[in-house]
């Protein structure tokens, strides 16, 4: 809906040549005048102490409402179901500050989400690009890249980058070029290398100084190139301390050396440093060799520290491997069960209570979570405002990692039946193997024999039927 007074908000978005799509995508807005969104909340039926909890609307001290969000863009946070979580506002004059967010609470916590993370696995593609600012996302995604995200505000937490691993096989960091987004690209590969996550590192050429300005500048096919011409993170790395040596002089270009040495130290894959050393050796005009004793100089000074030739892997054994496996996948679904029980929109828990108790939960905060949840629920309440039962950092940080994921769960009553027969099915198995115990002891009667006997019967055709 168009108003007179976003006519400013309107100006901006042409200047940026944002379309309708583009709009409609992210769900921008305006928020204009001193009370407009608090009067028209007021409409819609809301109560004054509703529209002060949604951290829209602000009370001053002679008690008038006003919104604070005023004269500002607004971006829509959502979470990576769709759902708004939070808001971000821009000026559009010189004021400042530039950006104002939602407060974070139980639902929004900057380090859990990524602006833009619910169009961009969407995508289609396998690597996602992460950017600094809602409006580089933005003015990507018009121009055709939608393998976009940005972060809110915040260094790139772990949770972050578990969330980007989830949804790509590739993460590119295309952080600005000026000094504080060089140093949030170190912070944020150190974090995504951690995890385990293929990073790379886009390189602009030109002059623009941020993805925004670039792809603007040069079109999308141009910024396309640079993103497949990322670089590793080892690459990154050995640029970044040459800008800061000279390495035509001797000293430092033996301090080149040792660094390089360090960086290199940390690459797992043998046939992968091999390649690296012969760029290295290559580009600086260092010789193998070189790169080589120096490693060796270091193993043996150190005795734990560089090690270059013969790094030896740690090989998890395949039943401890099996084992985390199978411990992922039932503290996922217990997780499942949990954004099932508070789903406001559902009444699971009617279904769920009668089959699984809190003490099924393996995990202590799922177990905790439950038990409360089932107190609330027996005493007749709805599963509205559950959220409130917590108060524990530890329990809300839990939920709110829960309600952040993504389950993709399309059909809900099937995704309870067969959680509730998943767990039907894994008591059966542990009571079967339990009588097996029972009957290979030879002290046991002929009677309770028999019984367990008869009991093993009834279980293994109960299993049977739920295959």
């Amino acid at each position: 809906m168009y108003k007179t007074s976003a006519k400013i908000a309107q100006e901006y978005v042409k200047k940026r040549k944002l379309d309708n799509h583009t709009l409609k995508t992210f769900q921008i807005g305006f928020s204009a005048n001193f009370d407009e969104l608090y009067q028209t909340l007021k409409k819609e039926g809301f109560s004054e102490e509703e529209i002060l909890a949604s951290s829209l609307v602000g009370k001053s001290d002679k008690g008038k409402y006003y919104d604070k969000f005023r004269t500002r863009l607004m971006f829509p946070i959502k979470d990576v179901q769709d759902r708004v979580i939070a808001f971000g506002g821009r000026v559009l004059d010189d004021s400042k500050p530039k950006y104002i967010n939602s407060p974070e609470n139980i639902v929004y916590s900057k380090g859990r989400n990524l602006f833009g993370l619910n169009v961009a696995k969407k995508s289609g593609k396998d690597k996602i690009i992460i950017v600094e600012g809602y409006m580089d996302a933005i003015s990507l995604y018009q121009r055709g890249i939608t393998n976009v995200v940005a972060s809110l505000g915040t260094a790139l937490t772990e949770s972050q980058g578990r969330l980007l691993r989830k949804y790509a096989s590739q993460i590119i960091i295309g952080y600005d070029s000026d000094g504080a987004g060089q140093a949030a690209t170190m912070r944020g590969m150190e974090i995504l290398q951690n995890l385990g996550c293929d990073i790379r590192i886009l390189q602009l050429d030109g002059d623009a100084k941020d993805p925004d300005e670039y792809v603007v500048k040069y079109g999308s096919g141009r910024f396309e190139r640079c993103v497949e011409n990322a670089i590793s993170l080892v690459e990154f790395k050995v640029r970044t301390l040459k800008k800061s040596m000279n390495i035509q002089t001797a000293s430092d270009k033996i301090k080149f050396l040792n660094e390089i040495v360090k960086i290199l130290s940390k690459v797992d894959n043998s046939i992968e440093r091999e390649i690296y050393i012969d760029r290295i050796a290559k580009d600086y005009q260092i010789s193998k060799e070189a790169i080589y004793a120096e490693a060796n100089k270091m193993t043996y000074k150190e005795h734990q520290g560089i090690k270059m030739i013969q790094k030896p892997i740690a090989k998890q054994a395949p039943m401890a491997k099996k084992q985390d496996e199978k411990n992922d996948a039932l503290i996922k679904r217990e997780n499942v069960i949990i954004s099932l029980l508070i789903h406001p929109e559902m009444n699971a828990y009617i279904h769920i209570m009668e089959k699984i108790k809190p003490e099924d939960f393996k995990l202590e905060q799922n177990r905790e979570i439950a038990k409360r949840l089932y107190e609330h629920f027996e005493k007749g309440n709805s599963n509205s405002n559950v959220l409130n039962l917590f108060a524990e950092e530890e329990l809300m940080n839990h939920i709110t990692s829960i309600m952040a994921n993504d389950y993709e769960i399309s059909d809900s009553k099937k995704a309870i039946e067969d959680i509730l027969s998943l767990y039907e099915k894994e008591k059966l198995t542990y009571e079967k193997n339990q009588i097996i115990k029972q009957l290979e002891d030879k002290t046991i009667g002929v009677d309770e024999a028999k019984a367990l006997e008869a009991r093993l019967s009834t279980i293994i055709i109960k299993i049977a039927k739920m295959k």
